[in-house]
């Protein structure tokens, strides 16, 4: 189902893509109001809906030059460096004051220093906690997002420099802008209309904000035990927005994310290497050995062939088969996209289910093998072949340790090899699927459908975000995953950027999202 065209369009109205003052005229507030306004099926908003939906349109520049403001900070957590930690704690400064002037209370909790392999001592960014109201009679909402960003430089391929927010056609450019700066402010600007307005928050808001997400929410996991009783006694809900829609257009929810279990299968002669002509012919090449073993997981069809691994699998229902049909995905742009030939399935339904439903095993690479340009006539002593399995529900992680370490080794004894494997797990992350029935996730369907005029797509996420179900674990509160960012904005790559209309658009949602939950509450 592709999404009614935005009226501009229907209207044949010009794109205006620069940036303007924030005093504009009112014949351009009247066109971007056209332009960045809802679907043309959505009923115009009435009452306080129409209010705050005014306020941000008319607001809207003001917004996008925050989002500047937070962009131009070089917030990466992922390079070691320590004046790349200064400017992370300075970005932490700056939400915190955000959060205060809207009246927040804000907790700088305090994570110390983190001990690095090369034996330098580096400062973790403090971890925000901030509340905003604590009515016993209103629901209370936590939202989580992360301020630090992936490395980037314009030599990498940037069309622009990546910490300045620029924008072309309506795209914001800069890294951040939809990982996660630009979701973190749309909540915020969802909170902030309502205090411009004077208007009770329908809800009590929590923060929580990290700063070590990219590089695997150092200490993050701990915080969360610790305040479970506390900080997180009171919360209902927590809404997660750092993924992205399936479409360009049409809204999503995300309701489910595959697990991981990363393997490591080292094949050992000796700890030198051979040379070919010296040792080649009589004696077991690891090498050999190693692509044996990996060329036994999988088949050309992407089928795994570890006996019953596929036991574990929750059955795809009916129902949930049918929700694969409505969503808005069109295979040859999709193909186009990523630059690939030809996918394994022909159907929307069937390539989705095995991007979300069924387990896959990717092999990722082997570490000690020759890799260089040029000819080298060597015969590694030492290879370790790295692969990992997406895992589904119910797929439990101990018993697919143990099913993968019997099948390597029923297919090594077979060689008669005189080398020695070893098989471990490294990693290790559990699905995670939410009730699509919950509070939430209607309030946020009714949010959806009040500011874009349509039922948004149910979907899941191939990938591994192992904060949903740390959350939902610990603090066993409903935990809903409701991105604003669209399928092309390129998180983590060259060109990241997020849609105005995403953000501005995503900023209208979140405050129709606390009216929502406090209506179904």
């Amino acid at each position: 189902m592709r999404s009614p065209q935005p009226w501009s369009q229907r209207l044949r109205i010009p794109r205006i893509r620069t940036h303007m003052p924030l005093k504009t005229s009112s014949l351009l507030v009247l066109l971007l109001l056209l332009e960045g306004g809802m679907f043309s099926s959505s009923p115009p908003p009435s009452g306080l809906l129409e209010k705050l939906f005014q306020y941000i349109d008319l607001h809207q520049d003001e917004f996008v030059q925050t989002l500047t403001e937070w962009v131009a900070i070089e917030s990466d957590s992922v390079q070691p460096m320590p004046h790349l930690r200064q400017k992370l704690s300075r970005m932490m400064v700056l939400a915190a004051d955000k959060l205060q002037h809207l009246g927040a209370g804000v907790d700088f909790v305090d994570l110390g220093f983190q001990q690095m392999p090369d034996g330098q001592s580096l400062p973790l960014p403090p971890i925000i906690l901030a509340e905003l109201g604590n009515d016993p009679n209103k629901p209370t909402v936590c939202f989580y997002g992360h301020l630090d960003v992936q490395p980037a430089q314009k030599d990498d391929g940037w069309f622009t420099d990546p910490y300045t927010l620029t924008e072309v056609d309506g795209k914001l450019y800069g890294r951040g802008a939809t990982d996660n700066k630009g979701p973190v402010l749309a909540w915020i600007n969802a909170v902030s209309t309502f205090r411009a307005l004077e208007q009770d928050l329908p809800v009590n808001i929590k923060f929580i904000l990290e700063g070590m997400e990219e590089a695997g929410s150092v200490a993050l996991e701990e915080l969360i035990k610790r305040e479970r009783d506390r900080f997180f006694s009171s919360v209902d809900y927590i809404v997660i927005s750092d993924n992205l829609w399936i479409s360009q257009r049409k809204p999503a929810l995300t309701y489910g994310t595959r697990g991981n279990s990363y393997f490591l299968v080292e094949v050992k002669c000796r700890d030198q290497d051979f040379h070919s002509g010296t040792f080649g012919g009589i004696l077991n090449e690891p090498v050999a050995d190693l692509v044996a073993l990996l060329g036994s997981l999988v088949d050309s069809s992407v089928h795994i062939l570890i006996p019953e691994i596929y036991d574990q699998m929750a059955p795809i229902t009916e129902e949930e088969k049918k929700m694969y049909e409505t969503i808005d995905v069109n295979l040859e742009e999709y193909k186009n996209s990523s630059q690939v030939e030809k996918f394994l399935f022909d159907t929307k339904e069937e390539l989705l289910m095995h991007l979300w439903r069924y387990p896959s095993l990717s092999i990722h690479g082997i570490e000690g093998a020759f890799d260089e340009p040029g000819t080298k006539t060597v015969i590694p002593g030492r290879v370790i072949g790295k692969f990992s399995i997406r895992l589904v529900p119910h797929m439990n992680l101990s018993v697919v340790e143990k099913q993968v370490k019997q099948h390597l080794e029923a297919v090594f004894s077979k060689r008669n090899s005189f080398n020695k494997m070893t098989v471990s797990m490294v990693l290790g992350l559990h699905p995670w699927v939410a009730n699509i029935n919950d509070t939430q996730y209607l309030a946020a369907k009714r949010a959806i459908r009040t500011v874009f005029g349509v039922e948004p797509d149910m979907i899941q996420d191939g990938s591994t975000i192992p904060i949903a179900k740390i959350f939902q674990d610990i603090t066993q509160k409903s935990v809903m995953m409701l991105p604003l960012g669209a399928v092309d904005d390129g998180e983590h790559s060259q060109n990241e950027k997020i849609n105005r209309w995403n953000y501005i658009e995503g900023s209208k949602l979140f405050a129709t999202f606390f009216l929502e939950l406090s209506k179904l509450r």
